[in-house]
Parts: structure tokens; C-alpha cells; sequence
């Protein structure tokens, strides 16, 4: 399944170490063994004080951690070359091969339909695993709005 809210941080300019550090304690923990998969989107945007505790919490935890099979995910904008974090988990990067807008919408096809009924800003998905995906955009998220 795919990550849950919980499990999922978007990172900007003002997203705090206390954010990063929970969601890098989570995907730590002895408790996050039941193969939950966490995220970090555009942690590239981090500011450098940030990005630092980044690095910092995550070896520390690392090294201080049961969990050995942690699910972490780190998505960077290929392009910001002077990011602190490209640079400090570089050694783990992975480098994903590039879909044009045609095969993506292809895959969407072939594996999404659009539920009936369904809201113009929020569209909800049924994945082939049964679980229902719903996008919602918003300027502000997390604010309510």
C-alpha cells in the first residue's frame, strides 16, 4: 500500500527540525516494523540548519536503532546540486530513469480509474490493490485548507 499520511512529509523552506526529526524517529523506531514506508518530498527545499539536523538525527538513530529493515524515503529534486541533503546521502542515492508525460499517463490508465462521482479538486483512484488514493491540492496544506 502507499504511504499514509502520517508516514509522509513535504518538505519547504519553513518545514522545522522537529517535523524532520518525528518523521525520521518513525521510520526508526522498533515500532515501524509492520512495513510502513516513510517519505521526505523536496527535502532539497530544507534550509541548511535543517538539512544538517536531517543528517545528524538520521545516523544518530541509525546507529542506535534495532530496526534494521527501516523503510526511508528521500525524494530530491535531481537538479538542486547544492543541497546539504543530495550531498550528505549521496552515498544511498538512486537515481530513477525518466517517464515523458505519455508513458506516465499510459500507467495511470492502465492502472487507475477514476471512481464516479467524484470532486473536480479532489480526484479518487481505485488501485489494482483495492485501496482508494485521493489528490488533493492545496496552496496551504496542513493549514486546513
Amino acid at each position: 500500500p502507499l504511504p499514509s499520511y502520517d508516514e509522509v512529509l513535504v518538505c519547504t523552506p519553513d518545514t522545522e527540525e522537529e517535523e524532520v526529526e518525528l518523521l525520521i524517529r518513525r521510520a526508526l523506531s522498533p515500532g515501524s516494523k509492520d512495513q510502513k514506508i516513510f517519505c521526505l518530498l523536496g527535502a532539497d527545499k530544507l534550509v541548511y540548519k535543517v538539512s544538517e539536523r536531517l543528517e545528524f538525527h538520521f545516523f544518530r538513530l541509525v546507529h542506535s536503532s534495532s530496526v534494521l529493515n527501516y523503510r526511508l524515503l528521500i525524494f530530491c529534486n535531481a537538479k538542486a546540486h547544492n543541497s546539504y541533503v543530495i550531498t550528505a546521502f549521496d552515498p544511498y542515492k538512486v537515481t530513477f530513469p525518466y517517464y515523458n508525460k505519455m508513458e506516465i499517463q499510459s500507467y495511470l490508465k492502465k492502472n487507475l480509474k477514476v471512481l464516479s462521482g467524484t470532486a473536480p479538486v479532489a480526484q479518487a483512484f481505485e488501485e489494482p490493490h483495492q485501496q482508494n488514493i485521493k489528490f488533493v491540492f492545496s496552496e496551504r496544506a496542513g493549514m486546513g485548507e
